[in-house]
């Protein structure tokens, strides 16, 4: 497995390939509401197999001093492998060579626990996002 920021179209199109798998059809996210108007502004992550396909997918921003990580997804085939931990644990280290200090999400509230290992804080009460049930969650370096 390889976990790679985005640098080609191919890239992009292939981490919008698992988000489109995991939130669009698996989850029933709008389209319009998973691919939206922060895309170009993003840094996007991409995880790919042995064979070289697409298996997982993040996107990072800049948002209020924050690395606002967001679009966390793996394949149904990937999950429970460490390979969540291994995307997340990627993402925080590019955050913080941007010399940022805190990490953000909006986690659903089915992952608070994986969030929670990595040293995230619950600081929101519950709200829906694309219908989802969601908290955010901060983590400070």
């Amino acid at each position: 497995m390889k976990i790679i920021q985005t640098t080609t179209d191919k890239q992009l199109q292939d981490a919008y390939e698992v988000r489109t798998k995991v939130f669009v059809e698996e989850q029933k996210v709008a389209v319009e509401e998973e691919i939206d108007q922060f895309e170009s502004s993003a840094t996007h992550f991409v995880i790919y197999n042995e064979s070289d396909k697409p298996v997982g997918a993040a996107r990072l921003r800049e948002v209020d001093g924050y690395g606002k990580i967001e679009r966390v997804c793996l394949l149904q085939e990937v999950r429970g492998t460490g390979l969540g931990h291994q995307l997340m644990n990627q993402l925080l280290a590019h955050i913080q060579t941007t010399g940022l200090t805190k990490a953000k999400l909006n986690a659903q509230v089915q992952a608070i626990i994986f969030y929670e290992k990595l040293g995230f804080s619950i600081v929101s009460e519950q709200f829906l996002d694309a219908g989802i049930p969601h908290v955010t969650m901060i983590k400070h370096f």
